[in-house]
């Protein structure tokens, strides 16, 4: 059952390899008989389900997630059980896709500012030269 993430793209099972592997970190007796950690592989630059503008933005957004070859390794271990652990990196891994699927805003236009806006601007500055110089001590002009 291919796994939807866009209307546009879904991903099929076979395409990410899921493995247990044993999770890091304190746990007592039980952390040393269980693998209750996830490992999930997706080969980006492999995977037929991506259009090529999805892909460069995937290997762009996955960052050192990424390996030499392409392929992007997720891992979860933030839970006990393992079920869960391997719904937490499927979850991953299609919201990390669909950030991907996004396109990305057009550039910027640039703008010019109006005349009247300049006139603005300057009488502003004009005004505030003229209250600052108010401020000064007072000239002998007399």
């Amino acid at each position: 059952m291919p796994i939807e993430v866009t209307p546009a793209i879904a991903l099929e099972d076979d395409e990410a390899q899921v493995r247990a592997v044993r999770a890091s970190g304190p746990g007592g007796q039980h952390v040393n008989k269980v693998s209750t950690a996830i490992e999930l592989r997706f080969d980006v630059r492999g995977s037929p389900s991506l259009p090529e503008g999805v892909r460069a933005r995937l290997e762009k957004l996955a960052g050192s997630r990424l390996t030499q070859e392409g392929v992007l390794v997720l891992v979860a271990q933030g839970s006990r059980s393992q079920e869960m652990n391997r719904q937490a990196a499927l979850e991953r891994l299609v919201e990390l896709v669909r950030r991907a699927a996004e396109p990305p805003p057009p550039p910027r236009k640039k703008t010019r500012p109006t005349y009247a806006s300049k006139l603005r601007r300057l009488e502003g500055k004009t005004r505030r030269g003229g209250v600052k110089a108010m401020r000064g001590k007072p000239r002998g002009d007399d």
